[in-house]
């Protein structure tokens, strides 16, 4: 079952998928910054409730740690009152004390290999869990890396566009009125020096 973050992820891809070429190119797209803001507010919401939840997982491990001890404990204790019982038959004194001491190294070597299966599989959750969240914080920096590029690109033609609407407009001005462009010419050339004096 995938996660939240992936579910959003797939949306926003497929949202960029859906998205039209810009004119003349078949590697820009146009995108809906309402859209595309909203998908990734939901994504950002998203990602805190899914780290808890594999941090809850890593926590887990000291839980699977205290379960094991408690067995081996257990074990531990039983095989002490079997040893108990056995030492009290006087008649079978020698056989309790050896087969005392194989219930204790048995339940010993148990309680280790429950200790050890518990910690590799801990360790297993917690590398898992680590290299997931990795994943797809790798995957996030990489959409909002991509999303500041684009954002970038369209602001500089938004400039650059601008800038030559500016230019035809005061063009037409001074087609309009020769002697006024002189004279707008002359006093951008003295703020210009004057702003180079200071």
């Amino acid at each position: 079952m995938s996660s939240k973050i992936e579910q959003l992820i797939d949306e926003i891809e497929q949202y960029i998928d859906s998205c039209k070429y810009q004119a003349l190119s078949n590697t820009k797209i146009i995108v809906n910054k309402e859209e595309i803001d909203e998908l990734l507010r939901e994504l950002r919401m998203k990602t805190p409730d899914e780290i808890k939840r594999y941090q809850k997982i890593i926590s887990n491990k000291e839980a699977i740690l205290k379960d094991a001890k408690e067995k081996a404990e257990a074990l531990i204790n039983a095989a002490t009152v079997q040893t108990n019982e056995l030492i009290n038959e006087h008649e079978i004194m020698q056989q309790a004390y050896a087969q005392a001491n194989e219930v204790v190294e048995m339940a010993t070597r148990q309680a280790q290999d429950i200790l050890d299966n518990a910690t590799i599989e801990a360790n297993g959750v917690k590398a898992a869990a680590m290299q997931y969240t990795d994943d797809i914080l790798g995957n996030l920096e990489n959409l909002i890396a991509h999303s500041i590029e684009s954002t970038q690109q369209h602001f500089d033609r938004t400039i650059d566009s601008l800038q030559n609407c500016l230019n035809i407009v005061k063009s037409n001005r001074m087609e309009l009125n020769p002697s006024e462009g002189e004279e707008e010419q002359e006093q951008e050339l003295a703020e210009e020096e004057s702003i180079h004096l200071i």
